[in-house]
């Protein structure tokens, strides 16, 4: 896993031999069983989470019933909101697969930051990528119909269709199980014709 970290980071920043090594003498690696809840609704948190192997997914408890915000798979990272407002949660986060996470926290990486500014710089850029990310990902939502978000899915981030539970992939994508079978099917049918 070390590894896979540092290949990540190898796209950003060169590293030292003192800068890999104060990496990984932070308690950082998390292997989470799938199932964990990592954060409930009303939960305050400091932690940041990175995936570095699994599946997790952010949702909403609304009536009872999950609303799936977003998955987060391998080289992807989460900042609840929470964790910047330090206000209790709105939302859950909970693992689909067995995860191995990096998890940090603001005093973790101030630290680095400040013996390591490299850090802060490589901090800043996958900060900038990953609000463009959710810019795109969410114009493309808003703007696109049920069957679009689905061809869009299945172009961009195939593996999530193997990957998650149809019931989540259909609240993902803003409609009932029973549209998203009809939607398959009807997809289906013109790849045929």
């Amino acid at each position: 896993m070390k590894n896979i970290l540092l290949n990540f980071i190898s796209n950003y920043i060169s590293l030292t031999e003192e800068e890999m090594n104060a990496i990984f003498s932070l308690d950082i690696f998390r292997s989470v069983k799938k199932g964990t809840i990592l954060l409930r609704e009303g939960q305050k948190s400091k932690e940041s989470y990175f995936v570095l192997k699994g599946c997790i997914r952010t949702y909403f408890l609304i009536d009872g019933e999950e609303k799936t915000t977003a998955f987060y798979t391998e080289m992807e990272a989460l900042t609840p909101p929470c964790v910047i407002s330090q206000t209790p949660s709105e939302y859950y986060v909970s693992c689909l697969e067995d995860t191995i996470l990096v998890a940090s926290n603001a005093d973790m990486e101030a630290e680095m930051n400040s013996k390591f500014p490299k850090f802060e710089i490589m901090c800043r850029k996958l900060s900038e990528e990953l609000l463009a990310k959710q810019r795109i990902d969410f114009d493309e939502f808003k703007t696109s119909s049920p069957e679009q978000r689905y061809l869009n899915l299945l172009h961009k981030r195939p593996d999530l269709i193997q990957r998650v539970p149809q019931h989540q992939l259909a609240s993902y994508l803003g409609i009932t199980p029973q549209s998203l079978s009809r939607l398959r099917a009807r997809i289906m049918e013109k790849s045929k014709g």
